[in-house]
């Protein structure tokens, strides 16, 4: 595949492509006889799943090592279990938060016909709250806050 097609394909921009290559994401390619570079299917493949892993809030360097990983790795996985386990922290904030922000989106919801200064939307404590704690395991107090300007 040449370089444009595996870009549209994986829906990125060629330079995109380029920028993976150089940082060793995706091998070098070899060259065509007339010198365009020819991709195999796999390229597609390992852009999405850099473009996904990034999504998710993995790093670039991260993503690297998980590449590594999933071809083969080292010998040992020590190092597959401990960036396995601080990205499930981190994914379990996340996703504590986003939880705390749906529930707030859903008290809104759920209030929305009531006068406006009856609405509930705790939206300011949800952030505050987990920013504060770094968890989501307890009640809060619906807190109504003036819309703002």
């Amino acid at each position: 595949m040449r370089t444009s097609e595996v870009a549209a394909a994986a829906g990125v921009n060629v330079q995109t492509l380029r920028y993976y290559e150089r940082r060793g994401l995706l091998p070098v390619p070899e060259r065509s006889k007339s010198g365009y570079r020819a991709y195999d299917t796999q390229a597609v493949r390992t852009i999405r799943f850099v473009k996904h892993a990034q999504q998710l809030g993995f790093s670039l360097e991260q993503i690297d090592t998980l590449l590594t990983l999933a071809a083969g790795g080292p010998d040992g996985c020590d190092d597959a279990t401990a960036l396995a386990t601080e990205k499930i922290a981190h994914l379990e904030t996340k996703i504590a938060d986003l939880t705390a922000m749906r529930n707030s989106l859903r008290q809104l919801v759920e209030t929305c016909d009531r006068s406006r200064d009856q609405r509930c939307c705790t939206l300011f404590d949800a952030v505050e709250i987990t920013e504060q704690t770094g968890d989501d395991d307890h009640e809060r107090p619906p807190r109504r806050h003036p819309r703002p300007n």
